[in-house]
């Protein structure tokens, strides 16, 4: 299990689109340690969803840091979109760009942190060469585009295998975020295998008990 202190990343394609900065200032009461913002391009993956104008007004009411996940194609190209700010971290999938490393360069550069997302069916070799240049990488744990999916079980087995390989090469500080179906029970899954920062969507925070009961829940079951 990472030594890493864990935390929530609540889905906000999955919150309230019509009181977003309602549900932004109670989820930051409740513990949040970031926003995530699912980006999609409709190309990428088949679906349209969160872009910088949602990011910037949520700002507005809340300085939780954002967590921006591209699932967009060459994702280098947009990064001059988004306002980033010291704590932000970008994650862009591997997937997307020929250029992997220049993109996490670039994110760094702009002052926020550098993630690398996989697919489920992406090896994990595919990361080997720019471990230097992360300071997460996000786990899908659902092929990524659409919320309420259920849990890939082979990504189980994936992050602890991940885990291991960041300790051994040396990059115990590299975070692993996971994203897809964390449940209460599967984040207790997920935890145990080496998870530490969760994305938190229909399948927890954002049912039926309300955000604050949900997120006392599920920061329990990731303790």
């Amino acid at each position: 299990m990472s030594k890493i202190v864990p935390g929530i990343s609540p889905s906000m394609m999955c919150a309230d689109a019509l009181n977003l900065g309602a549900d932004a200032v109670a989820l930051e009461q409740a513990g949040a340690q970031f926003f995530h913002y699912d980006v999609m391009d409709g190309d990428f993956v088949p679906n349209f969803m969160l872009g910088p104008d949602v990011i910037r007004a949520v700002r507005k009411v809340s300085a939780v840091p954002a967590d921006i996940h591209l699932m967009v194609k060459n994702p280098e190209r947009h990064l001059h979109l988004f306002d980033l700010r010291p704590g932000d971290v970008v994650s862009v999938h591997q997937e997307s760009t020929v250029h992997l490393q220049r993109a996490l360069s670039a994110i760094r550069a702009a002052g926020a942190k550098a993630a690398v997302a996989l697919n489920p069916a992406t090896p994990l070799c595919a990361i080997e060469d720019v471990l230097p240049d992360l300071d997460m990488v996000l786990l899908m744990t659902v092929n990524p585009g659409f919320a309420g999916q259920k849990l890939v079980p082979a990504t189980l087995p994936k992050i602890a295998r991940l885990r291991a390989m960041l300790d051994s090469a040396g990059y115990p500080q590299v975070r692993i975020e996971v994203d897809g179906n964390v449940s209460f029970e599967n984040a207790v899954r997920m935890r145990q295998a080496g998870a530490d920062l969760f994305v938190a969507g229909t399948s927890s925070v954002f049912r039926e008990g309300g955000i604050a009961a949900n997120m006392e829940k599920l920061l329990a079951c990731i303790q």
